[in-house]
């Protein structure tokens, strides 16, 4: 049998935990969070914390770049990435890339310019298509249903 007296609930916790208030559970929290980060994040409000995690992501991309917007979703057969195109010279310098698990966008928004998108699943090597309607890039790629499992033999080392 499991020894439920060591357990740190008893009766006495769970009627701890019926009197208190919800202040009280919210300044024991920011107690704790208070504690535990260090005090230049504490000093910043969240609004700033986002503010300047867009502002890292944007120097990292370059100042220069116009923003490269896409979605990704997936359904049961196929992968699909919507890309707006804003300009119609972007649709002649294209280039479309993908591997079984990335998809590389290149020439778009400016001329030189390489995206990686991440894939939710596997995809098959053959099969995608690209289609471009009212100003949107739609790239479809078939996934990947049949996982390919190889065994690996143990041997012992003598």
């Amino acid at each position: 049998m499991f020894p439920w007296n060591l357990f740190p609930f008893n009766k006495d916790t769970k009627n701890k935990m019926n009197q208190m208030r919800p202040g009280d559970i919210q300044n024991y929290v920011q107690d704790m969070m208070n504690k535990m980060m260090p005090e230049s994040l504490q000093k910043m409000n969240s609004d700033d914390m986002f503010k300047n995690m867009s502002q890292m992501a944007n120097n990292q991309q370059g100042t220069n770049q116009q923003k490269f917007d896409y979605v990704v979703f997936e359904t049961h057969h196929h992968v699909y990435i919507r890309i707006p195109i804003k300009e119609e010279i972007w649709l002649e310098r294209v280039k479309v890339y993908y591997t079984s698990s990335q998809l590389v966008i290149q020439n778009i928004p400016e001329f030189e310019s390489k995206h990686t998108i991440n894939l939710p699943s596997l995809v098959r090597k053959k099969g995608s298509t690209a289609n471009y309607k009212e100003g949107v890039l739609e790239i479809m790629i078939q996934k990947n249903d049949h996982n390919q499992y190889s065994e690996i033999e143990v041997t012992e080392l003598q």
